[in-house]
């Protein structure tokens, strides 16, 4: 699957345009490596006729080369469909052709054949992106037509053909589903000839392919076109948990990766002695509880203990089988215990040093941070109106004979002669009240100012 497949005379590959730099990883899903492109065919022989085309979603169709056209990987040529014209991408040609037509089991007769018409012209590409392009609109409008007829199935994908005479709707569906009201009213619809083609729950995701649960694209639309049947004891045999959300695909099926190593895991079973016996000690009996088959240990428990679980190697497991065939019993199962080692982690381990909830944390109000910056203003009178000296010493003279303590107030900065006769007038057992028990009754003043502010405004 490289671009050296693609290489012509001139050194510049034909197909992907890569111009070599691509590798193996800028082709096309299901491309054939082929690896007899550095061969040249001897001399006198002929080459092959057929050639291997390439259609959406990677169908691919073999054609007869009739007109000895020079063909090569990536080419966009016209071929014989029924009725009218396709468009393809030429995917394989040479001899892999001959391998791909036996390993597919391609039957070619001499009377009924598919043939190449030429290499697709500017016009021919234009109705066939022309076609490509309604394909989207197309299959919407007939999964609406299908809900309307109560139809049960489901058009998964649409294909129109190179000159746009035919289209091929994909559908999949559990039972038999009568669509001859429905070819109909598509047949009016879209001017074109309709076809209907039922494929599997596989197939569907092959055709519309995706991202697996591994974090590849799936194998069915990239390499994979063998479908074979899975069933659940592959995760049996496995030791995997029978969960239906973890082993499903994006088809709804079994994982086809499932069968993927079934056959060593099937290789290494044999080496483990049967579950189904119990081991017989002196103890007791253990039965089977788990295996591991990398580690190559079983874990048996008592039947009177079973949250106490023992690790035995399989041959130790052997072993006492035997003994219980010859009517010996060991001790018990700590005898023949192995050595599990368990694994420290070497990183540290950091969960729960953030918070998770440090940003939704509420956020304070402005109120609340203007109550508590020091109101300046305040200490300084400048914006509050000034109090006569009479009154103000008339109130501090009653406080002081209630001898209620007086709160604590910052000097005064402000060149007010009044505030400095207030301060001087003060009785020095006042003053002295106030530094002990200024810091107990300790009160703010009101901020006034907004609503002054607010008096002004409405007064001018």
């Amino acid at each position: 699957m490289g671009c050296s497949t693609c290489s012509n005379g001139g050194g510049l590959p034909k197909g992907c345009r890569g111009n070599g730099s691509c590798g193996t990883n800028g082709c096309d899903s299901l491309t054939v490596f082929d690896w007899l492109s550095d061969m040249e065919q001897p001399a006198g022989a002929k080459a092959f006729e057929w050639v291997e085309v390439r259609f959406k979603n990677g169908r691919k169709e073999f054609y007869k080369n009739v007109d000895g056209l020079s063909l090569h990987m990536g080419d966009m040529i016209a071929v014989e469909a029924q009725p009218g014209h396709d468009v393809g991408q030429v995917s394989l040609t040479g001899e892999l052709v001959r391998l791909q037509m036996r390993k597919k089991n391609f039957k070619v007769r001499d009377d009924q054949f598919l043939k190449v018409y030429r290499k697709a012209t500017q016009k021919d590409l234009d109705l066939w992106t022309k076609g490509r392009e309604r394909e989207q609109e197309t299959m919407l409008k007939a999964r609406e037509v299908s809900q309307r007829l109560e139809l049960v199935m489901k058009i998964s994908d649409v294909e129109f053909q190179g000159d746009n005479s035919k289209a091929t709707f994909y559908y999949t569906a559990d039972d038999r589903v009568d669509f001859r009201q429905l070819i109909r009213e598509l047949a009016g619809m879209f001017r074109v000839r309709i076809e209907m083609r039922q494929i599997g729950a596989r197939q569907e995701a092959s055709r519309l392919g995706g991202i697996g649960s591994c974090g590849r694209e799936l194998c069915c639309s990239t390499w994979l076109t063998d479908f074979r049947s899975v069933n659940t004891a592959a995760a049996r045999y496995q030791q995997l948990s029978l969960n239906p959300t973890k082993l499903a695909g994006q088809c709804g099926k079994l994982k086809c990766c499932l069968n993927y190593e079934l056959d060593s895991y099937v290789e290494a079973l044999k080496k483990f002695p049967e579950t189904n016996k119990r081991l017989k000690t002196k103890r007791g009996e253990a039965s089977y509880m788990k295996m591991d088959i990398f580690q190559g240990k079983m874990w048996y428990a008592y039947v009177d203990e079973a949250m106490t679980w023992v690790a035995l190697d399989v041959d130790a497991v052997k072993e006492i089988i035997n003994m219980n065939a010859k009517g010996e019993m060991p001790a018990s199962l700590e005898e023949l215990m192995a050595d599990v080692l368990v694994e420290e982690p070497d990183f540290d381990n950091v969960v729960g040093q953030d918070d998770i909830n440090r940003f939704d944390r509420p956020k304070r109000s402005k109120n609340s941070r203007r109550k508590k910056r020091p109101q300046k203003n305040a200490n300084q009178g400048g914006n509050q109106p000034k109090a006569k000296s009479g009154q103000g010493n008339q109130q501090d003279q009653q406080k002081g004979q209630a001898g209620k303590p007086k709160s604590k107030r910052r000097p005064q900065k402000s060149n007010n002669p009044q505030g400095q006769q207030n301060q001087s007038q003060q009785p020095k057992g006042e003053q002295g009240g106030n530094k002990q028990g200024g810091q107990q009754n300790k009160r703010r003043r009101p901020n006034r100012n907004n609503q002054r502010n607010k008096n002004r405004n409405e007064n001018s």
